[in-house]
Parts: structure tokens; C-alpha cells; sequence
């Protein structure tokens, strides 16, 4: 269970089935909808003629035929008025039966486009909020193992300019200027050191820098002999691993394993390896997944994340978001995905 945004053509992805934005006579028409019936052929067109079109909000399945996909749900998304005649109860509509309709079809992936964001009008960060919530609170409540793309075009620049993620972009832009300010400064540094640069050593002779160094560095390893242990003693010493520490937090949040890799948008199998793995190195993205799932403070997470070897950098973007939703108790592993995306960053989860 997981679900992705992603950048790509939905004529071309290799899923179960792919989610048609269509009109109401289901007989093609422009944007998705007529990209969708040139891939597949004249066969969906006549397979669409006897399904006698589809009200708004609701979905019809018919065959995919020359698409990579096995199926094409067919759903008829609201046209936008300013909010006033039921869009976003409509709009959910459309996901919540979409994806009913693929579990019903035995479906294991399915690719939705951003659904009324085109020629229907919707504002395109409320059509991605609604899209990802709805299907977020969809895969929450089901038992079946189902993965769901969204897949967009063009990266989702419209949410670099939201009110609702104003604060971190202005943040992000803040870093990227002190970093470049930074990397000048270094580099005027390291110039001047060059220029002026003398060796330590040019007043000494070989001899006497030798025999003094050499004292220094036996008398060193001599205190740091005594002062440190043994590598048996530091090993009898060796901390909980990556997985003991998440299976401790999943009991001690009172949480079941499903409840926790479904938050952390984490795929069952790979859960079930870490779970039998003592020892397992996860990918540091994973580690930060479960880390939202159980809601640790930012002390925590940078804990978890050492013990599979990881740390958070603010040279990093990803890290600067994540450490910013972390820092105001933000969790929502789909909404950091929704910035993650605008910003082309990997995403969390599967």
C-alpha cells in the first residue's frame, strides 16, 4: 500500500489501471481524455459506446487495449464554479469510486491524472490536496495491498507559490542564498590562505621537528591507549540496531506493524524484511518514513537515523523539509510528499 506522485506520460505507465478524466458521454474529447483513446485505439471508443456515459463524480471500467495498462477506469470530474456547486464532495467522489472499482477488479496499481485540473478548471493545488487526502484516507482504511500514482505532467511548481507551504519555501530559499554566500566566502578564504601560506616547520630543523613531533605523537598514543577500550570492550557495547529501536517505538506508541508501515506510506514486504532482519540497513528515505508513521520528535529522529547510520544536513533540501515538518509536529507523510515533488526531491515511502 503507497501512494506516489509522479512525473510522467499516464498513456505510458505500466499499471493495472490507468483513470481516464472523462465527459459525461465517455465518447473521448480532449486533454487526458483524448490522449488516453488515441493510445488505446478505436476499440475503447466502441467498448465506451455501451456503457451509455457516466454521471459526474461517478466511474465505469472498460479493457485498455493497446495502453500497457490492463484496464481503464473512466471517471466524469466537476466543472469549476468558484466552489459553489458541490465540487470538492464531487471530486472525491471521483477517487473514492475509481479506486473502489479497481479493488473490485482485482487491481493491485493504479495511475490517476490530477482530475478537473485541465480544461475543467479546478485550481490545481485544492485538485492535488483533495486527490491525495482522498486516497490517503482510501488506503488507510483497506486491508488490500494497493499502490496508487498520481501523475502529473510538469512538476508542481503551483505549490511553491501556496500560502499553505509559504513558510518552508521561504525558509528552503533562505538556505540556498546563505549556501552560495557561504561557498563564496570559503572560496575568498582558501584563496587568501594560499597566497600567505609558510610552512610551520621552515624555523625548524629536520631533526629537531622530528624528535619533537615524535614525542608528541608517542606521548598521544600512549594516553589514548590507556584511555580507550579494547575492540572486544567496545563491541560487548554495541547500541540497539535500526530495527530493534523501530519495533520498540511501534509497542510503545501502542501502534499494530500495519498501522505503522501504512502510515509511513512503506510497502508490506519490505517491512516484513526489516522485521526479520536484525541487522537490516534500510534506505535512509525509510528511515525517515517510519519516523513520521510513529510521530518522533526531531531528537528522535536524528536517534533512529544514526542507528542506521544517516544524519539530517542543511545542505540538503530534502533534510530541510523534513527537519521543518518534524520541528512543527507535522507528520502527514502525502503532504511533505506534495513538497518533496514541487521541489524534485525523492519521495518518501515505496
Amino acid at each position: 500500500m503507497s501512494l506516489l506522485i509522479v512525473r510522467n506520460d499516464i498513456t505510458k505507465m505500466e499499471v493495472d489501471a490507468i483513470v481516464n478524466a472523462a465527459n459525461n458521454s465517455l465518447l473521448g474529447g480532449g486533454g487526458v481524455d483524448g490522449a488516453i483513446h488515441r493510445a488505446a485505439g478505436p476499440e475503447l471508443l466502441a467498448e465506451c459506446r455501451t456503457l451509455g456515459g457516466c454521471e459526474t463524480g461517478q466511474a465505469k471500467i472498460t479493457k485498455g487495449y493497446r495502453l500497457p495498462a490492463k484496464y481503464v477506469i473512466h471517471t466524469v470530474g466537476p466543472v469549476w464554479n468558484n466552489g459553489r456547486s458541490g465540487e470538492a464532495e464531487l471530486l472525491r467522489a471521483c477517487y473514492e469510486n475509481s479506486l473502489r472499482t479497481a479493488v473490485e477488479n482485482n487491481c493491485e496499481t493504479v495511475a490517476f491524472p490530477l482530475i478537473s485540473a485541465g480544461i475543467y478548471g479546478y485550481p490545481q493545488e485544492e485538485a492535488l490536496e483533495i486527490a491525495v487526502s482522498t486516497v490517503r484516507r482510501f488506503l488507510l482504511s483497506r486491508e488490500e495491498e494497493l499502490t496508487v500514482y498520481i501523475v502529473l505532467l510538469h512538476r508542481a511548481e503551483f505549490l511553491l507559490k501556496s500560502e499553505r507551504f509559504a513558510e518552508i519555501c521561504r525558509r528552503i530559499d533562505y538556505m540556498d542564498n546563505m549556501d552560495r554566500m557561504t561557498n563564496l566566502s570559503t572560496a575568498n578564504v582558501i584563496s587568501e590562505k594560499r597566497k600567505s601560506f609558510i610552512n610551520p616547520l621552515a624555523g625548524l630543523k629536520r631533526k629537531q621537528s622530528s624528535e619533537v613531533f615524535g614525542s608528541m605523537n608517542l606521548e598521544s598514543a600512549v594516553q589514548a591507549e590507556e584511555a580507550s577500550p579494547t575492540l572486544e570492550q567496545a563491541l560487548e557495547q554495541i547500541d540497539e540496531s535500526f530495527m530493534e529501536m523501530l519495533l520498540r517505538k511501534i509497542d510503545e506508541r501502542g501502534m499494530t506493524d500495519v498501522q505503522c508501515y501504512k502510515k509511513a506510506n512503506i510497502d508490506r514486504k519490505l517491512f516484513s524484511k526489516i522485521r526479520s532482519d536484525k541487522y537490516y540497513r534500510p534506505k535512509k528515505v525509510t528511515v525517515i518514513a517510519f519516523a513520521l508513521a510513529l510521530e518522533l520528535s526531531l531528537d528522535e529522529t536524528k536517534d533512529m537515523l544514526m542507528k542506521a547510520g544517516f544524519a539530517l544536513s542543511h545542505s540538503s533540501k530534502f533534510d530541510i523539509i523534513v527537519e521543518y515538518f518534524i520541528s512543527h509536529g507535522k507528520y502527514n507523510v502525502f503532504e511533505i510528499n506534495e513538497l518533496l515533488y514541487a521541489y524534485d526531491q525523492v519521495l518518501i515511502g515505496a
